[in-house]
């Protein structure tokens, strides 16, 4: 049985990740920051299957080198899904990016001594769009403008993590080449296994449904569904045409913010809002709401991107948004009432 290091399998994809690769017959050891997260991370995966004895887990910390060469041991693949990630933005930016490109090294280095085959790596839809404005279109040699004013911390730590990835890959000597993959998802909705309502996605739905969210931004992107996420880089591991590429999950077409809380509204959560909030009042909030401001670059702005690869590469076709909305809206509800 082959065995898969799922770093951050406690997060919201690490746990669909490790619950996909269960399924198809992986065994799985996972990383958590303190082994004390590891009932809720089991209890989560069991909602989706039993792991019978093939789940493990590990320590490891993306700013400490301890552990990360005993975690590779006995391992073929991994998915590097660990990232820093705060809703608000940091005052001081190096509080993402160092642990994101830190912990991408840490990763590479110890599967490259380790005689891993092949690494996954989860990137982002914003390593690839920042610094745009107005319709902006994606493919697989899109890449953020680091120079751009407009671009967040969060931007700059998925755009500097995969690059420091492509940078390894590129430099690395020997002859057993690591092998990389990169997805790239958008703005990750989706069930929460564990209950956890702390993603970005899970707060935004979460005050959605509860009436909190009075006016929605006038906004287009591209989203992604964590199930496709985690069916793609499981995908991903042994597909002998994805290796050293680049691909986008997200959704075929750009959907509105505004769409979200329309199918939530005809679906009987009454609370929801569906008016739009003003660009110019956005932007002027954005001046004291670090939250805010984390949004604005997709304010005002259409995202689409190019899936055509992803889908013919893996024979994949993404799970219907109305789906993904709802199966999202129902799992905070549950989470909720607990």
């Amino acid at each position: 049985m082959k065995k898969v290091l799922v770093t951050g399998i406690s997060g919201f994809v690490g746990q669909h990740c490790a619950a996909e690769l269960l399924k198809k017959g992986y065994a799985v050891r996972g990383s958590v920051r303190t082994l004390s997260k590891t009932d809720e991370v089991v209890n989560g995966i069991k909602k989706e299957i039993d792991p019978k004895g093939n789940l493990e887990f590990c320590e490891l910390d993306l700013m400490n080198d301890s552990g990360w060469d005993k975690a590779m041991e006995g391992c073929d693949y991994v998915l590097h899904v660990a990232s820093p990630f705060v809703v608000k933005v940091p005052k001081d930016e190096n509080e993402l990016i160092k642990p994101a490109v830190d912990g991408t090294l840490r990763a590479l280095k110890a599967a490259k001594k380790a005689g891993v085959k092949r690494l996954v790596l989860t990137s982002s839809t914003v390593a690839m769009h920042g610094g745009q404005t107005g319709l902006i279109k994606l493919n697989q040699d899109s890449w953020t403008n680091l120079n751009s004013k407009n671009v967040t911390a969060y931007f700059k730590s998925k755009t500097l993590a995969e690059k420091s990835a492509w940078e390894f890959i590129k430099n690395q000597t020997g002859e057993n080449k690591l092998e990389l993959v990169v997805i790239n998802p958008g703005p990750i909705y989706g069930p929460t296994l564990t209950g956890n309502l702390a993603t970005e996605a899970m707060d935004f739905f979460k005050k959605l449904i509860t009436g909190q969210v009075p006016m929605l931004p006038r906004a287009y992107s591209v989203m992604s569904d964590v199930r496709d996420v985690a069916t793609i880089h499981v995908a991903a591991l042994e597909n002998e045409k994805a290796n050293g590429k680049r691909f986008i999950v997200t959704t075929e077409k750009p959907q509105a913010i505004q769409v979200i809380g329309k199918i939530l509204k005809s679906n009987g959560y009454d609370k929801v809002s569906t008016k739009l909030a003003p660009t110019f009042l956005l932007k002027f909030i954005a001046n004291f709401n670090d939250e805010m401001k984390g949004m604005l670059p997709f304010v005002g702005n259409t995202i689409e991107a190019d899936v055509s690869d992803t889908m013919k590469t893996f024979n994949w076709k993404p799970i219907p948004f109305e789906k993904t909305v709802l199966d999202t809206a129902k799992s905070v509800e549950t989470s909720l009432k607990k």
